[in-house]
């Protein structure tokens, strides 16, 4: 997409000069007309950021990672240091307090830091790169560009530029050692290293990495200014990445991720997009791009209501959603319902900043003002055919279920499996993400409960679960016209002895009705899993909650354990205790069994 427009008309002949981005300094009129909640609640964050210092950021806690898998101990520190500058940063501008030698501090700190690379992320997953124990440390000669790293990139360009008269009359020096690092550990590194995987030059399964990284790169190389020839030739390979993640996006616009990476997946393509427009003053533009488009529309398609999305994979179900990013995308492409949609969840400047700071989004929060009547509309079904998922909304009643495969991005082994919620309330669940920790994304990924089919709304086969790899997908997908249809025989792997397994689920205004029929080489005990939100209690004819019945079909043995949910982002969405129904029938080589999940 970009290439091809870029080798008709170079770069360097579509920039204008015109600014990229806005950011508005301290002392600017500007400031004085930000929202007055925003004021203060900058003061109240500025103020509860002043209570405690810097904390160290110390070799043995970035060392945890490969000693123990734990994570936070290096990213405690990492991203407090983080939130407290940009608060000090944005309370200097918003005029409540000064508290410049807290940013000062923060600057200091972040600029004397070994590596801006988190533990976790410290090695390249290329072929031939080394493994995390053989490489537990970072290498300050050889600069890594991680998502943090580019993150922390743009928050010292844009506090540079928002303080930078008054960073000067401290010292120059300040604002001049800023550009010497982002030019040493962002821009440089971009430039001349081919072997970063998130650039796809040595692998080609792209994720959100690609434009998260290029985004806050882009903001790092428009706020350094470095002439018009060197920034055209940094946008130019910047775009040709972009091109590398998009051949791997599906036409439909799906993030296998799951809505909550839209944010870092479609909501950085679009701060992409945004700076190149602005660029080029609409030289460069591609609204017009069925592709985009659709990437843009993806949260409207998975959202259930009441903050609650489809969470497949490790997708949180109540994520945290830039809401005035989706409102661009709204007004950008003329969307009321997706500019409805940014405008309910813009959120708080805070919610910017607590999970992984984004101080772009804050400013963009606090200069674009909320659309005015953006009409909501008619929540419609979705079918994103190469993604393989199926919303259905009937009645109160929102049935979402995929097909797909086991080697999808963030996956769990999942081929099959359905949610359903009553009147925007969970009652069948994914249980979704937990903590990162070195099993994540390592080979013992499949240990972790939440990623195992036998934890998800599909069978278990006579003993065996669903396997990992691209290779075990569904079958025959379709979508019908209140739900889905599919074979998931070959999600169980060689040497499972699944001849068939079909599930089709239909959703009406009064229940979802889900029918399996499987079929085996030798008889097999099979087992049903549904995951309950809400505890299920048990009745002559099978189980119920406050607002769903399960009728049970006769002859089947029926056991329900609580899970209590102990995870701390887990409990984010699923506060207290989850409930996990296992219904098995005998030994048989034909199991079919129609399950009524009738809506009380």
């Amino acid at each position: 997409m970009f290439a091809e427009r870029l080798d008709r008309t170079p770069m360097e002949s579509l920039l204008t000069g015109a600014p990229a981005l806005t950011c508005p300094e301290a002392g600017d009129p500007a400031w004085g007309n930000i929202r007055p909640e925003h004021r203060a609640e900058i003061a109240a964050l500025a103020e509860e950021y002043g209570k405690k210092p810097y904390p160290a950021r110390t070799a043995s806690g970035f060392l945890e990672f490969v000693r123990s898998g734990s994570r936070r101990a290096d990213e405690d520190p990492y991203f407090f240091r983080r939130r407290k500058l940009c608060a000090a940063a944005l309370a200097c501008c918003a005029g409540e307090t000064d508290r410049l030698d807290e940013a000062l501090d923060g600057i200091w700190c972040v600029c004397e830091e070994t590596s801006w690379v988190i533990s976790a992320h410290n090695v390249n997953p290329i072929p031939g790169a080394p493994a995390p124990a053989e490489y537990p440390l970072p290498d300050p000669e050889k600069p890594y560009v991680d998502l943090f790293a580019a993150q922390t990139g743009m928050i010292l360009s844009l506090v540079r530029r928002m303080l930078g008269k008054r960073l000067d009359a401290v010292s120059p020096v300040v604002g001049a050692r800023i550009g010497r690092e982002i030019d040493r550990r962002i821009l440089i590194p971009f430039m001349e290293n081919d072997d970063f995987w998130w650039m796809g030059f040595r692998r080609k399964d792209l994720n959100n990495w690609t434009p998260w990284i290029v985004s806050n790169v882009m903001v790092c190389a428009f706020l350094r200014d470095a002439g018009k020839e060197k920034t055209a030739a940094l946008l130019d390979r910047a775009c040709r990445m972009l091109d590398r993640w998009l051949d791997t996006v599906p036409a439909d616009g799906g993030c296998d991720e799951g809505a909550g990476y839209w944010n870092m997946a479609g909501g950085a393509l679009l701060d992409c997009l945004e700076m190149l427009e602005n660029a080029t003053e609409g030289r460069l533009t591609f609204r017009g791009d069925e592709k985009i488009r659709n990437i843009m529309r993806f949260p409207l398609e998975a959202e259930i209501g009441n903050g609650y999305f489809l969470n497949f994979a490790d997708c949180d179900a109540r994520p945290f959603l830039s809401g005035e990013r989706l409102q661009t995308a709204g007004e950008t492409l003329g969307d009321p319902a997706l500019t409805a949609l940014g405008n309910r969840m813009r959120g708080t400047v805070t919610d910017q900043l607590k999970d992984t700071p984004h101080l772009t989004r804050a400013l963009s929060l606090l200069f674009h003002a909320p659309a005015k009547g953006a009409e909501e509309g008619k929540r419609e079904d979705a079918w994103l055919p190469d993604l393989q998922v199926r919303v259905v909304r009937r009645g109160g009643l929102t049935l979402g279920c995929k097909g797909g495969h086991n080697g999808e991005n963030h996956n769990h082994n999942d081929v099959g499996s359905f949610v359903l919620y009553a009147d925007g309330e969970p009652e069948i669940v994914d249980a979704g993400n937990m903590t990162y920790t070195a099993k994540t994304f390592s080979a013992e990924r499949y240990t972790l409960w939440n990623t195992r089919s036998a934890y998800h709304s599909v069978p278990v086969i006579g003993g065996r679960e669903q396997a990992a790899g691209t290779e075990r997908r569904a079958r025959g997908t379709e979508a019908l016209p209140d739900g889905l249809r599919l074979d998931m025989a070959e999600a169980y792997g060689p040497g499972a002895g699944v001849v068939s397994c079909t599930r089709e689920t239909t959703l009406d205004g009064e229940g979802l009705t889900v029918r399996d029929r499987i079929e085996t080489e030798r008889p097999e005990e099979v087992r049903w899993t549904f995951l309950f939100r809400n505890r299920p209690e048990r009745t002559e004819t099978g189980l119920e909650t406050e607002r769903i019945r399960l009728e049970i079909p006769e002859g089947m043995s029926t056991e329900t354990e609580e899970i209590p949910v102990t995870d701390p982002r887990m409990a984010r969405n699923w506060p207290g205790s989850l409930w996990r129904a296992r219904i098995t029938a005998g030994a048989a080589r034909l199991h079919t069994a129609e399950w009524r999940f009738e809506k009380k």
